[in-house]
């Protein structure tokens, strides 16, 4: 068992560069700024952990681990690692943190994501994320790999059960909405006109094949810090600090696919199957066994990979919300929204928060966290209890869902 003790997150409508900030100034305002959140001293710390994709490729700059003792003398010595698998980097990151705590090896742990987006040019960071397509093989003739990637899904959905493009419109609509009222989200102040919802190429202009403008998660800067203990660290923090067990979270449940690089291949091998992506259903199970839920209805709110809109859709009948290929009676019946039964990404997700790539898994534990124990502010999901994560990397290569809930 793992406890969330707290955390923090920067602002994602940030853009480092314009404030005279590098990544190294970033990682030390999360860390300190999470540290005093949580009321933490950093020689606590035992073991620290970084979720990063591309800094190598945005700022030049590898061996992020080296940042904790950099930014923080007291942490000079700190065992810390570094870990990537695209947009699930920070999840991964985590299961490293959380093995080390079950292994019995360390009892806090620093996790921090962390990336760096708005330094280049809309095209070079386009090229830059494309590191996690299967380089040489697939997607030579596109301009934006991922927009073009995720066409080939939402075509993928209409070749197998049909799809309405206002069902993709009213997912970016919901977390727009949801963004507002998060003091963190990139596009909280962001206002659309009506037509930017349709499928009108000047107010909502096609980027790749199917995709449009405003089907696309956002380009930022951001990072997100997640403090990680024993059951032993996690009982003596609460009584040091007069609080009870419960006002803190605990992961019990996890789970972890990889699928192969290729999106091609990933497609045609479920052909005839019920999902389109069985690594990501398998991830999905996998933390609701471990953590002992038995179905959807124990879940009150979730935190889902909305890099598109049509990557939501998958999500919601890969979650089981409704059958495979069902996914519009959800939108249409109102179930996703947030006062909806089962309300998805009421932090805005990717598209209304930000995904700063390294830093989105990272977050979406942090807000899991708030919401269970009710400190998720104007966003708050009335009477969540438990919530269940799904972060995903490249085209569902690296799938990763963690079952968040209240401590007892």
């Amino acid at each position: 068992m793992v406890y969330i003790l707290g955390g923090w997150q920067s602002d994602f409508a940030t853009v480092w560069s314009r404030r005279g900030m590098d990544l190294s100034d970033a990682f030390g305002e999360v860390l300190h700024s999470g540290l005093a959140a949580t009321a933490l001293d950093p020689q606590e710390i035992d073991t620290g952990h970084v979720g990063n994709f591309t800094a190598e490729l945005f700022a030049g700059q590898g061996l992020l681990g080296g940042f904790f003792g950099q930014v923080e003398p007291a942490l000079d010595g700190l065992p810390t690692s570094r870990h990537e698998a695209a947009c699930a980097s920070g999840s991964v990151a985590v299961l490293a943190a959380t093995a080390e705590i079950e292994a019995g090896r360390y009892d806090l742990a620093c996790v921090v994501g962390i990336e760096q987006m708005r330094n280049v040019p809309g095209q070079t960071a386009a090229e830059h994320l494309a590191a996690a397509i299967w380089r040489d093989h697939e997607y030579q003739d596109a301009t934006f790999v991922w927009p073009r990637a995720f066409s080939d899904l939402a075509e993928e959905y209409d070749q197998r059960y049909g799809l309405d493009y206002a069902h993709l419109m009213r997912i970016s609509e919901i977390n727009f909405a949801n963004a507002r009222r998060n003091p963190n989200a990139q596009t909280r102040g962001y206002s659309f006109a009506p037509e930017a919802f349709t499928a009108d190429d000047e107010a909502n202009p096609v980027i790749e094949g199917r995709t449009r403008k405003m089907d696309c998660g956002q380009v930022t800067d951001g990072a997100a810090v997640i403090f990680l203990a024993s059951p032993k660290c996690a009982a003596e923090y609460a009584a040091k600090r007069g609080i009870p067990i419960e006002r803190l979270a605990r992961i019990s449940g996890w789970g972890h696919r990889t699928a192969p690089i290729g999106y091609a291949g990933k497609v045609a091998a479920s052909a005839g199957q019920r999902y389109v992506f069985p690594q990501v259903r398998r991830a999905i199970e996998d933390a609701r066994a471990r953590a002992g839920v038995a179905d959807l209805g124990q879940i009150d709110m979730v935190e889902t990979h909305d890099c598109f809109a049509a990557t939501e859709y998958m999500a919601i009948d890969h979650l089981g919300i409704t059958e495979p290929g069902e996914a519009w009676k959800a939108i249409e019946e109102g179930v996703i929204d947030r006062g909806g039964s089962l309300p998805v990404n009421p932090s805005g997700g990717l598209i209304g928060a930000g995904h700063p790539v390294g830093a989105t898994g990272v977050r979406m534990l942090l807000d899991s966290f708030k919401q269970v124990t009710d400190q998720a502010g104007d966003y708050q999901v009335d009477g969540a209890k438990r919530a269940q994560t799904l972060n995903i990397g490249g085209s569902t290569t690296t799938t990763v869902s963690f079952i968040v809930e209240q401590a007892a």
